[in-house]
């Protein structure tokens, strides 16, 4: 089978059994086709056979040599793994060539930290179809939007978020309540899942709580997690809950946020606790000093 007809069955299972939206399968079909490109350009190739470790490795230097950042780099590994891993579980290629293929190391980046460009590979892999598809878009959302911990978030009501305000009320450590804005595309993904999934799973038996199970249950942090996992798998990352709030106040400090609202939402007791993050602006500093500095 030519890379063409690859292509297209992998994008088929990526929408049919994977479930993944419109926009990741988009952008999977952008990188292989991209790739696919190159391939019979410059090697004259065009089946997935006869592709090497080589050929992928070589393919993404050139990237890195025509300017494409780290991050982005990143998410292509992702997609090309994701598809020659499909092709080798289908005896459509004797091997998985891209299994060796690492990504590009970060350079600065805390450590457990999604860059932005990961989170919005994430977030745009769920397409709602379902209650539990806009629960888990929700849940995804408020974790790195507002930087809640996985139990503050299993434990909050309904009347804890006012839509309209923008703000999720939340206790946290040592039974401390405090305010947490929410952003938009958050906001937008709760909204949809108290409208058009939430109702669906609501019994008789059902408490207040804001997200909840496919038997109408208050979810455990333990499934909260494990929800986070299993949709983060599915594009072949790894993500858990507490990565999300690292990278909330990561970008957030990174964009030029305060570090002591940055405590205030993170709900610290202790400004040292939010100081972890703040090589992030050391790091910008240091970009900016050696990219303007005549004797840099």
């Amino acid at each position: 089978m030519s890379m063409g007809p690859a292509l297209e069955s992998f994008i088929l299972y990526l929408a049919t059994e994977r479930g993944l939206s419109v926009n990741y399968q988009l952008s999977n079909r952008q990188t292989l086709e991209a790739f696919a490109s190159w391939l019979k350009e410059t090697r004259g190739l065009h089946d997935p056979v006869e592709v090497t470790l080589e050929h992928l490795t070589d393919y993404l230097l050139r990237r890195k040599e025509a300017g494409l950042s780290n991050a982005s780099i990143r998410l292509q590994v992702i997609a090309l793994k994701l598809f020659f891993r499909w092709l080798a579980a289908r005896k459509r290629v004797p091997r998985d060539v891209a299994e060796g293929l690492e990504a590009p190391r970060l350079e600065g980046s805390l450590p457990e930290t999604l860059t932005e460009a990961e989170v919005a590979h994430l977030l745009a892999s769920i397409d709602p179809q379902g209650p539990l598809d806009f629960r888990d878009l929700a849940v995804l959302e408020l974790l790195y939007a507002s930087g809640l911990r996985v139990a503050e978030l299993a434990q909050a009501t309904l009347d804890q978020l006012s839509l309209e305000e923008g703000f999720i009320r939340v206790t946290g450590k040592g039974n401390k309540t405090r305010l947490v804005p929410v952003g938009r595309r958050a906001l937008e993904a709760v909204r949809a899942w108290l409208e058009r999934g939430r109702p669906l799973l609501v019994n008789r038996r059902s408490s207040s709580h804001l997200i909840l199970g496919v038997r109408g249950q208050a979810l455990t942090t333990q499934r909260l997690w494990q929800i986070v996992k299993a949709r983060a798998a599915a594009v072949d990352l790894a993500v858990y809950p507490h990565l999300l709030r690292h990278s909330f106040a990561t970008h957030l400090l990174s964009g030029g946020a305060d570090l002591r609202v940055i405590q205030e939402m993170l709900g610290h007791a202790n400004i040292s606790t939010t100081q972890i993050y703040t090589h992030v602006d050391q790091r910008r500093l240091k970009e900016v000093h050696a990219t303007f500095h005549p004797r840099a």
